[in-house]
């Protein structure tokens, strides 16, 4: 029987590395790839069945990932795996083409099992985020979740702002976006003065009451 062929796309190597000897006897992994750019170079040239998508990346996130590869191969079937469950970052990627959205604290058999299900045409979604689908989806409508402060952010305002949230010091910021401390601390400033906050733990309040983190 063939394996169904996966390709992995996530930015943390020791989870990539956890996830490919949790799935390795079961699927076929055709790649991974730590960034979107060569996401999507890969995925476009190995043509896997399911990818296994984070959704939180520099540049661009999995979103990007999502619709490069759709505008060439629409056929490639997207599973989201994130640490987030906000309901604008499920509705983002499902509304870009993933056929569903899990998070990390998974069991390996319900992944394999979703893994399957997405390859067969499913859409699969862990219990409570099949809620955010339902209510924005359910009457035929891409309705939008508006939150009108987070809407003032730019992408990679947002991008700073949920790793600062989750307690990355401006330093590790920087490694993990590929740009200097001195730009970190100019999109938190940025970021405050936008959303009228005045110090890191006001931001980081601010991000978990909308579940960014």
């Amino acid at each position: 029987m063939t394996k169904i062929q996966i390709f992995l796309v996530d930015d943390h190597r020791l989870f990539l590395a956890g996830v490919r000897s949790e799935l390795g006897e079961e699927f076929e992994i055709v790649g991974v790839a730590g960034e979107v750019e060569s996401a999507i170079t890969e995925i476009i040239a190995t043509k896997p069945d399911v990818v296994l998508l984070d959704v939180h990346m520099p540049g661009g996130g999995g979103r990007a990932v999502l619709e490069a590869v759709h505008a060439s191969a629409p056929d490639i079937k997207f599973l989201a795996l994130s640490v987030s469950d906000a309901a604008e970052d499920v509705i983002a990627v499902i509304r870009a083409g993933a056929r569903g959205y899990v998070t990390k604290s998974i069991s390996p058999a319900d992944l394999e099992d979703a893994i399957r299900r997405v390859n067969d045409g499913d859409a699969v979604f862990s219990p409570r985020l099949a809620g955010f689908v339902l209510d924005a989806f359910g009457t035929g409508e891409t309705a939008e979740i508006v939150d009108e402060e987070l809407d003032q952010l730019t992408q990679r305002e947002r991008e700073v702002l949920r790793l600062i949230a989750r307690g990355f010091a401006y330093k590790e910021v920087g490694v993990r976006l590929h740009i200097s401390v001195k730009t970190v601390e100019t999109h938190v400033s940025a970021v405050l003065r936008k959303l009228q906050l005045s110090s890191r733990h006001e931001l980081t309040r601010w991000a978990t009451e909308r579940r960014l983190i």
